[in-house]
């Protein structure tokens, strides 16, 4: 199944893979575009240098893409392609040869495990079986795939290769010779480049190859680590640049040698390194790229943004980028890099924030706000609250401890509400609009105790909360392309509240006019079909019902029903394309079935953070877009990264119309990947999602706005002292039990 699906991919990016745009200008040294260098193949998805992980870099990168080998020698001569020399930390050979380990010296380190030295080629290729060693990529292919030579490399026919020898000092201390094995076994042939952090291997080669054929590269570590022939730091090595263009005609560094990131995380200057090897004729590749490490925040966990930092700024542009997900680079380099926005095309599918810009600024504020505008956004939004004296505002949750630091003021306030959330919280319609405006919002990651994924530290507190006026007047003087006001819990506001949060959301758009022009798109969002039908009347607004609840089909009888209320449904991620254990299953007939009704669809939420990402997806939150909006064609992504949707949407890559791109994005296959894993590993099946039932559909009618009973007036008068007491005692309580709900 795997070879039939690259087999395709490879056809589809063959076809599209037509001459680059001539207007392309690159800072390259040679003015051409930047190499994309496989690690391993594809090892970002499958283990490194399996024919897997080779076949797929093939057919999902850019047509020229390099592939590089790892080299490890075994007991008799042969070459394999591992990226550690510890074969323990890549495969499970430790299982096999549980008396296999053994220490030895490696650079001056004693390290301890399983070397390829000790076992012949037939003893490990025969038996032995690759695992992923990072966590956060698929395990469900370890113990499956074998371990590849050179040979096998190579005879994947990729359009260049790349030999990278980690330790010729160590080989050679133990009676083996890389030298006159790549001279004997390889003779040069298809070896485009030869790389080592080793300068007297580099020195032995430079003598053998035709240069013109292959380039010798010289690999830096980490600054403070010792090159064994000269006995310098690679740091200090960095400071004579010349003496390298001696023996080799680049340099491979480590990321942070160029883009340095400070202790808080984010983007310092960036080093002369590049301009410094340029000017001496040495090309510059930069490595450890991969889109599920964590990055600096300045890239907001959109891996094509820190790809282009490399190779689209007004300065420079380094040579090649090596990394473990190429077809992310691949995008970036072919499709992002360069490209001015284009206009959006009718029909293509609408951009819609999630309280602003999120994912940068804290939701539902002015500068999240602004921020999502900036990034392309066709529609912002405003979760509409309602404060204890009728102001409405912009804020996702009535519960306000999770988007504003009223935690530490008005814990004393905290509550629970079954009919509005299990857990208790701290609600707008306790506290008076003043109160509110003496909050301070609060940017939180909804990834941050699954796998320590903050946001933007430096804006955590930023911003300020809008009213519904302010936030309908903001759209107004930006001229949006629409809005869309979100609706919830209106039942309940007006029968133990006496707040009319429809009535208030009515006379607001029509103050501000919205009700009685046609320029701006204005989107009445809610789950209760009774809300819907309050602005049925106003041609200028379009409906649109939220389905919460995850459904796995939508029968003609419920769809009708929708119908009645609503223009558009928007519907949560899983109910498009469902997933287990991390990788797509299949995709749904929802959207086609809302479409046969005339009924838009729109998909929440939309995020950058690769932990919310199915494998299918690459760890590439592009990917997912492309799926969503190419591939299945929804009618609008609702996303707390605009940025990311809007570099995809507003790109050639995302259109068929443009011949000149010289790669095309292919939307994921739900289900195809998980059909490359074998049955009795596959995850059992999860229990079958509900289809749509007309009882999810229709409410009941709005009651009554009714104000809520005064509170009785005290009996008897108590001491004072007795009061006190009772309010610690409850003070500490819902402090208590504040905490409590925080930690799980």
């Amino acid at each position: 199944m795997i070879k039939y699906l690259l087999l395709v991919s490879l056809v589809i990016h063959a076809t599209l893979a037509n001459s680059e745009s001539a207007s392309k200008k690159w800072l390259t040294l040679n003015g051409q575009r930047p190499s994309v260098i496989a690690r391993g193949g594809f090892s970002g998805l499958f283990p490194e240098s399996s024919d897997f992980a080779n076949q797929m870099a093939l057919g999902t990168s850019v047509h020229d893409v390099v592939v590089l080998c790892n080299l490890q020698l075994t007991k008799d001569g042969v070459g394999i392609c591992q990226g550690d020399i510890r074969l323990d930390n890549t495969t499970n050979i430790a299982m096999l040869f549980e008396k296999g380990s053994k220490t030895y010296k490696v650079n001056g380190q004693d390290l301890t495990g399983w070397f390829a030295l000790d076992f012949t080629a037939d003893q490990l290729l025969a038996n032995v079986s690759l695992v992923q060693n990072i966590f956060s990529r698929p395990s469900a292919f370890d113990g499956m795939l074998p371990m590849s030579t050179v040979d096998d490399v190579r005879n994947s026919n990729p359009p260049a290769f790349w030999l990278n020898v980690q330790h010729d000092a160590f080989y050679t201390e133990n009676k083996l010779s890389v030298t006159n094995y790549i001279q004997k076994a390889t003779r040069l042939q298809g070896v485009n480049y030869i790389s080592s952090p080793e300068i007297g291997f580099l020195k032995r080669m430079n003598g053998l190859v035709n240069k013109a054929k292959t380039k010798l590269i010289f690999v830096f570590l980490d600054k403070k680590a010792t090159e064994p022939t000269s006995s310098q730091t690679y740091g200090s090595i960095l400071g004579n640049l010349a003496t390298i263009k001696k023996f080799a005609s680049g340099i491979v560094v480590p990321k942070d040698y160029i883009w340095p990131v400070n202790t808080a995380n984010y983007l310092a200057a960036p080093t002369s390194l590049v301009n410094d090897a340029h000017k001496l004729g040495l090309e510059v590749y930069a490595s450890g790229f991969a889109n599920d490490f964590t990055t600096s925040y300045n890239y907001s966990y959109d891996p094509s943004a820190e790809y282009l930092q490399f190779i689209d700024n007004s300065q420079f542009s380094v040579d090649g980028l090596i990394t473990d997900f190429p077809p992310t680079a691949s995008e970036a380099v072919a499709c992002f890099a360069q490209y001015p926005d284009i206009k959006p095309t009718k029909g293509q599918a609408l951009i819609i924030t999630h309280n602003g810009a999120s994912g940068v600024y804290a939701g539902s504020t002015d500068l999240a706000y602004q921020q999502g505008l900036e990034d392309g956004a066709d529609i912002i939004d405003c979760s509409v609250q309602m404060s204890k004296d009728g102001v409405a505002f912009c804020l996702d949750s009535v519960d306000v401890t999770r988007d504003t630091t009223a935690a530490a003021t008005f814990m004393s306030l905290s509550t629970t509400i079954p009919e509005i959330q299990q857990s208790s919280g701290i609600f707008s319609f306790d506290l008076s609009w003043s109160d509110i405006q003496t909050l301070q919002p609060q940017l939180t990651s909804p990834f941050e105790n699954k796998g320590g994924l903050p946001r933007n530290p430096a804006n955590k507190n930023k911003g300020k909360f809008l009213t519904l006026a302010e936030f309908l007047e903001l759209a107004k003087v930006k001229a949006v392309t629409g809005i869309l006001i979100n609706i919830e819990n209106a039942a309940y506001l007006a029968s133990q509240k006496g707040l009319d949060i429809v009535s208030a959301v009515n006379t607001a758009l029509s103050n501000a006019t919205f009700d009685k022009q046609s320029t701006q798109k204005v989107l009445i969002q809610s789950d209760d079909t009774s809300v819907l039908s309050k602005f049925q009347n106003v041609p200028a607004y379009s409906r649109v019902l939220y389905l919460k609840d995850e459904i796995s089909d939508a029968p003609k009888t419920p769809v009708g029903e929708i119908k009645k209320y609503a223009d558009a449904v928007t519907l949560p991620r899983f109910s498009i394309v469902p997933t287990i254990d991390g990788f797509t299953t299949a995709t749904t007939k929802v959207v086609n079935e809302m479409h046969a009704a005339n009924i838009s669809v729109y998909v929440t939420v939309l995020r950058n953070e690769f932990v919310t990402l199915a494998f299918d997806y690459f760890a590439d939150p592009t990917i997912e877009i492309a799926t969503y909006t190419s591939g299945i064609g929804v009618d609008g992504i609702i996303t707390e990264y605009p940025a990311t949707a809007s570099r995809y949407l507003r790109n050639p890559c995302s259109s068929d119309s443009m011949p000149e791109s010289s790669y095309s994005i292919i939307p994921a296959e739900a289900g195809s990947l998980l059909k490359t894993v074998p049955e009795e590993t596959q995850p059992p099946a999860s229990s079958p999602t509900p289809a749509l039932d007309v009882a999810d559909i229709v409410d009941p009618p709005l009651p009554a706005v009714t104000k809520p009973a005064s509170p009785p007036p005290a009996t008897s008068p108590r001491s004072s002292a007795l009061a006190n007491i009772a309010n610690v005692g409850l003070s500490l309580v819902a402090i208590v039990v504040f905490s409590s709900l925080s930690l799980m």
